[in-house]
């Protein structure tokens, strides 16, 4: 069992014995020794169910349910009452309780309706989150890649899926920066809770402060209800920021707030809740600069910046692109139906040739174009000339003359390409490793395999 419980009850020895039943039963549990003191509790702490006597002293349970309501929607609330007072608990029913409890409490009523109401809360929220996975674009489940700088990133997550430091993943539109992030929330502690992902590019920025912080009713209009905000929703799991250098500079502070004190501040309230999540974010630009120019706030920068993630261009690891097509032609093939064994040779020496400025986004528009028109088992370079016209590649250009099988093309590929790094860097290699993504002992040892001489005018 897990979640999040206040108790809301006047006589002490109920409420002890209350709390004390249903941690024994793995729920977490505060207490609040009237009415007042259980909505400051709400004010200052995200609960999942809220237990409210109807009668006691400064504000009584309607108020408490009321105010509830109003800072926070989605926690559900049951009310105790005594037999004389059901017309009250009737009335809390129609303000908006989930249910009602009679006093004297009976301990397995008490945690049958808890069970419950816990269930509810849980299916609703995994029934919203599962629709917005169905409508996702793009859905790279597997994080794919094996080339040194991918193997590279696949310890750092290890080392960094352990922590709740904040994490920056950066590099350009379409290379995986959501799958990374969604590869380090799956290998957390927080891996049963949400994933929750945000593009603060994609939503104006006064709609975005209230999905992200919430807003209580009547903060402007057309809020005619108080409204949990996404860092509230993805309580206990993890919130990934995508395209974080776009945030505005009001909203960049509020965020500074969240990460520092653990804390938001819903629109229109004046009172901060306490929120547990992890946020990662990712972006294309360079923060640094944006800085420097005064658009991004330089605390906030070293705040996201604890840990760092580069996912370098797939042109620059095109050891990925082989791979890349038989997970992306798998996952199309359940999609549409489809049978395709893969791509043949010819197609996959084409694909690995080509520059790929959208990344791995642009390869799988290309490979789902293929598989619709085309019609044999296998992609071939005839299903594929658009994308020689759209890169400015005659056909056959730029392709080298090699074995057919696809080891020995892959091989033969990657011997020409480290060649023609050495040759941009006019032999240095310590610099054609930092282009290639490998360390420099890596690259010797590749330089000895592959055969290529180790004479060049500007080593270093």
């Amino acid at each position: 069992m897990s979640g999040a419980i206040l108790i809301a009850e006047d006589q002490e020895l109920a409420r002890r014995n209350i709390q004390r039943f249903l941690q024994q039963q793995g729920y977490k549990v505060e207490e609040a020794a009237d009415g007042l003191a259980a909505i400051e509790a709400v004010n200052t702490a995200d609960f999942d169910l809220v237990l409210t006597d109807l009668m006691m002293p400064g504000a009584d349970g309607l108020a408490v349910l009321k105010h509830v309501r109003e800072v926070s929607p989605n926690t559900l609330v049951i009310v105790t009452t005594a037999y004389a007072s059901v017309d009250s608990a009737v009335e809390a029913l129609r303000l908006g309780a989930q249910d009602y409890i009679l006093k004297p409490i009976i301990f397995e009523d008490l945690l049958s309706k808890v069970r419950h109401m816990m269930d509810y809360k849980n299916l609703a929220w995994e029934i919203q989150m599962l629709r917005r996975e169905l409508n996702r674009s793009l859905d790279l489940s597997e994080f794919v890649g094996r080339s040194q700088a991918m193997r590279d990133i696949f310890g750092l997550i290890e080392k960094v899926a352990i922590s709740d430091s904040t994490v920056l993943i950066t590099g350009e539109s379409g290379v995986g920066k959501e799958v990374v992030a969604g590869t380090i929330h799956a290998q957390s502690s927080r891996k049963d809770k949400v994933f929750l992902p945000v593009n603060c590019s994609a939503i104006p920025d006064t709609l975005l402060e209230s999905q992200l912080f919430g807003h209580v009713k009547g903060a402007f209009t057309g809020a005619m209800n108080s409204q949990e905000g996404l860092f509230q929703r993805a309580r206990g799991g993890t919130i990934f920021l995508d395209e974080i250098g776009d945030l505005s500079p009001i909203l960049q502070p509020k965020l500074l707030r969240v990460i520092e004190a653990k804390e938001i501040l819903p629109v229109g309230s004046t009172q901060t809740i306490k929120v547990d999540v992890r946020i990662i974010t990712a972006t294309n630009s360079d923060l640094k600069i944006a800085c420097e120019q005064g658009k991004f706030r330089e605390d906030l920068y070293y705040r996201l910046n604890v840990i760092n993630i580069r996912i370098p261009p797939l042109r620059e690891r095109r050891e990925d692109i082989a791979p890349l097509v038989e997970y992306l032609i798998r996952r199309h093939n359940a999609d549409m139906k489809k049978a395709y064994k893969g791509a043949d040779n010819a197609a996959i020496r084409l694909l690995m040739s080509l520059p790929w400025r959208g990344n791995i986004r642009e390869l799988d528009n290309v490979l789902e174009r293929a598989m619709i028109l085309g019609n044999s088992d296998w992609i071939t370079v005839d299903d594929l000339p658009h994308v020689e016209n759209n890169n400015n590649v005659e056909k056959n250009q730029n392709l080298y003359s090699g074995p057919h099988d696809l080891k020995g093309a892959l091989k033969a590929y990657e011997k020409m390409h480290i060649e023609n790094v050495l040759k941009e860097t006019e032999g240095n290699r310590g610099e054609a490793a930092k282009l290639l993504g490998l360390s420099r002992s890596s690259l010797y040892r590749k330089l000895d395999s592959l055969g290529i001489s180790k004479s060049n005018n500007g080593e270093m």
